[in-house]
């Protein structure tokens, strides 16, 4: 009887708080979480939850979607530029603590957020007229897929990547299975399993960003673009291309991890996490050492999800892998899974002292990582 009431409790608790979010997020006008402008031939997107770091969430997904959808059929619309509001990110993730309230009491939330995360995704990845994200501040997660898919991104000096999902018991998802093992050599990997952060330049080096520009540039950059007349790809990225010419900060320093990238693709060069952390313990360096102590830090399935996600990825296709990653997603939304305390320990409590289960590499069978990517039947995602 005890139980029953306990259980009863929780769930009263978690749907008050997701009530509460929910409030929060119509408290504003209807859509004003995301600005939309006709500025001549270019319509202009901007996340405007500046508070919130711009996080993606549920309605901002709803109203973008539509509207990209629209532009793309529209003669009058010869561009898209889309932008964060408020100076700091472009969009530093998607509103997760919202999707794990909504799991814990079984709401739909938890299964659409996904779902039209990813087909948005999708709808930016195979857009059929230039797509530009001035990625000028904090872009993590979900940001990621609002931007590292369409045909140009745009970091500055301000831009802060990452993608670090295997902390709170997720995976890289909104296409990272497609994009991260891409990237030169083990890079990709290395950055899915350990969330290392790239800043400025070094996302345009990594390959993340197509161009680098100085944020002060960014303002004049976005007139012009707007100014093009029925611009081709190539009008666009002869624009970008001359204000990266003209942006000379920070040029002459090293990618932070070029001392480390011969290391990289040599210690992440591996059937299994297992090996990649044995290989780090073995090299013994300071930095082989800290990227272990790192990966000790991390969900131990996230890391085995993740690994194969990137192994599978590297020879899908975009759409292929959202199909995936959607399944691993409602994996991950499974009653008890690492996620939820993942978001405890990291968005909720904030005491960074997640409790894993199973807590140790050795103890995530092959078997429980395989039927994360099982099909979800007539419940898999359709592009």
């Amino acid at each position: 009887m005890s139980i029953t009431i306990l259980n009863s409790t929780h769930r009263f608790r978690s749907l008050c708080r997701l009530q509460r979010i929910r409030g929060q997020m119509m408290t504003s006008q209807a859509g004003a979480e995301i600005l939309v402008e006709k500025v001549g031939n270019a319509g202009v997107i901007t996340l405007n939850r500046p508070k919130a770091l711009n996080a993606l969430n549920m309605n901002m997904i709803r109203l973008m979607y539509p509207q990209l959808k629209k532009w793309e059929t529209d003669k009058e619309t010869d561009i898209v530029i889309v932008k964060g509001a408020g100076g700091k990110a472009f969009c530093a993730g998607g509103d997760i603590r919202a999707v794990t309230e909504a799991g814990k009491i079984g709401d739909a939330l938890a299964k659409n957020f996904f779902r039209e995360e990813y087909i948005l995704n999708n709808t930016i990845g195979t857009y059929q007229k230039p797509y530009v994200a001035l990625i000028d501040g904090i872009t993590m997660g979900g940001g990621v897929g609002l931007s590292v898919h369409g045909r140009f991104r745009v970091a500055t000096e301000k831009t802060l990547f990452a993608m670090p999902e295997t902390a709170i018991g997720l995976f890289p998802d909104v296409g990272g299975g497609y994009f991260l093992p891409r990237l030169q050599g083990q890079l990709g990997l290395f950055l899915a399993l350990t969330g290392f952060r790239l800043k400025g330049r070094d996302v345009q080096r990594a390959g993340v960003a197509s161009h680098f520009v100085e944020s002060q540039k960014i303002a004049a950059l976005e007139k012009e673009l707007v100014d093009l007349k029925t611009p081709s790809i190539e009008d666009v990225s002869r624009v970008l291309d001359s204000y990266q010419k003209r942006s000379s900060l920070d040029a002459e320093k090293p990618f932070v991890l070029e001392q480390h990238i011969d290391l990289i693709d040599e210690l992440f060069q591996s059937n299994s996490v297992e090996g990649i952390v044995h290989n780090l313990k073995t090299d013994g360096s300071p930095f082989a050492q800290k990227q272990a102590e790192t990966l000790a830090k991390m969900s131990p399935t996230s890391l085995k999800i993740t690994f194969k996600q990137l192994q599978a990825g590297g020879t899908m296709s975009l759409q292929e892998v959202l199909v995936m990653e959607y399944r691993l997603s409602q994996a991950c939304m499974v009653k008890g899974s690492d996620f939820y305390e993942g978001v405890r320990a990291v968005l909720v409590d904030k005491d960074h002292s997640p409790k894993w289960s199973p807590s140790t590499l050795k103890e995530v069978s092959e078997q429980s990582v395989e039927d994360c990517f099982s099909s979800l039947g007539d419940r898999d995602l359709k592009l």
